[in-house]
């Protein structure tokens, strides 16, 4: 009679999610490696100011402001998108200057501008899960302004 083999259970975490010890069959292993899989491709966004140096780990640069920033030469911004299309309106802008009392109300009618744009949202958001997108502003702001709105909704499902 052949003995039953003891089954680890036991299972580990890395960045993708938990992954079993042991696999039961190979039917298993590819079902739970494709599962793996599909949650490496979320999209990965992040937000810089235009303001500092640029590098290698930001990868696919896109400056998201309507006016090209002061005091910056093109070659120094390292940009290879300029999505001026996806800044706010200029109405909006100049109404919402940067105060936070205004940021809930900022979000809402800014979100409503870029339903405008949905199928340049969907490029971006099909870029970003291919490779890393780091989007740049102007603001001085670093929590209130436009490009934070803009990162939530690119990493939205």
């Amino acid at each position: 009679m052949a003995a039953a083999r003891k089954r680890n259970t036991s299972s580990r975490t890395t960045k993708r999610g938990r992954v079993p010890a042991e696999y039961s069959s190979p039917a298993c292993l590819l079902h739970e490696v494709e599962a793996i899989d599909r949650t490496a491709n979320a999209p990965d966004v992040r937000i810089k100011r235009i303001y500092d140096e640029p590098q290698s780990v930001d990868g696919l640069r896109v400056l998201v402001d309507r006016l090209w920033p002061r005091g910056i030469r093109r070659q120094r911004a390292a940009i290879d998108i300029w999505a001026q299309d996806l800044a706010p309106s200029a109405q909006l802008r100049q109404w919402f200057q940067h105060d936070p009392n205004r940021w809930h109300a900022f979000r809402n009618r800014y979100r409503k501008e870029l339903q405008e744009k949905a199928a340049d949202l969907e490029a971006l958001r099909e870029r970003s899960r291919a490779q890393r997108l780091t989007l740049l502003y102007t603001a001085k702001d670093q929590v209130f302004n436009h490009a934070a709105v803009l990162m939530e909704i690119l990493r939205q499902r």
